[in-house]
């Protein structure tokens, strides 16, 4: 007899954008230099952890392009397993849900990164219990939440998952 398969839910918030920058819009916005040391350093926490995602969703938001191509790298997976979805850019809870609702069956550890306030709502609907919130915020920049469904598939329904972990970049430990 085989153990049962875990499966999970991994959310990440991008790293720091640059506000200064000469971007025409929100959509073209690099990292900043925060957002550069921070999107590799919660990969390698990921890697730690042992929470390699069989898949990743992605906004296509230059921003988050660029942290999910810093935790690819770190975790070894090829560029071209990122599936860029733009329903994911600036999406509500909602439309966080159907694209979990589109994937979620074909993997059984899921990384969707994105934007905020939707992945805030998102964490805070399917956890069990009430996240955490430092001075006024959830998913900070770089922010992971470890969203864990045991051995039943991941789920769109209400408090479904185990609120395993919510890590932020300055919780970490050099």
């Amino acid at each position: 007899m085989t153990p049962m398969q875990k499966h999970n839910l991994i959310v990440m918030r991008h790293a720091k954008s640059d506000w200064s920058t000469s971007a025409s819009n929100d959509f073209d916005r690099p990292l900043s230099r925060r957002g550069d040391r921070d999107a590799p350093r919660m990969a390698a926490w990921l890697a730690d952890q042992g929470l390699v995602p069989k898949m990743i969703i992605s906004s296509p938001a230059l921003r988050t392009k660029q942290t999910v191509l810093a935790v690819v790298e770190k975790l070894g997976i090829p560029e071209q397993d990122i599936i860029w979805d733009a329903a994911v850019y600036e999406a509500s809870l909602d439309q966080l849900l159907e694209v979990l609702d589109k994937y979620s069956a074909a993997a059984d550890s899921l990384l969707l990164v994105g934007h905020n306030p939707g992945l805030d709502s998102l964490v805070e609907y399917l956890s069990d219990r009430q996240p955490e919130y430092r001075r006024g915020k959830l998913m900070t920049t770089a922010a992971v939440a470890v969203l864990d469904y045991g051995n039943k598939e991941i789920s769109t329904r209400e408090h479904s998952a185990r609120l395993q972990m919510l890590m932020r970049p300055k919780d970490l430990v050099d």
